[in-house]
């Protein structure tokens, strides 16, 4: 089964994505913040991770940042979810080394979609 790691600071986003990717035969775990994502990322090693750009505390952009430069982490998919929808927002995300940038409101199927996708190209 493969292992998503969800990490956003909002209850329901986290319940939405949660509950679905389940829904999916994903195994899910969840973080509420980045620094409990870089954790979770170092100890459960999930196949990919969906971060909230607008976490408090280390960002998502900083959160995935920090994953790429850790060699034991580098090579995991992420996929930044923000509100942010300017060209420069995408293109921060995109240069720290996000595989995708999705804008909220987003569908549960456009992130499954994503992370099928991505799961697909990094086996």
């Amino acid at each position: 089964m493969r292992r998503v790691l969800i990490a956003d600071d909002e209850l329901n986003i986290r319940n939405i994505l949660e509950f679905s990717l389940n829904a999916e035969g994903f195994d899910v775990i969840v973080a509420e913040n980045g620094q409990d994502a870089i954790e979770l990322a170092r100890t459960e090693a999930p196949d990919l991770i969906i971060l909230d750009v607008m976490m408090p505390g280390l960002s998502g952009i900083d959160t995935c940042a920090r994953l790429k430069r850790e060699s034991a982490t580098a090579q995991i998919p992420v996929i930044l979810l923000t509100a942010k929808s300017h060209r420069e927002d995408r293109e921060a995300g995109l240069a720290v080394g996000a595989d995708q940038y999705i804008t909220k409101p987003f569908s549960p199927h456009t992130v499954i979609a994503a992370v099928s996708g991505l799961l697909s190209v990094a086996r």
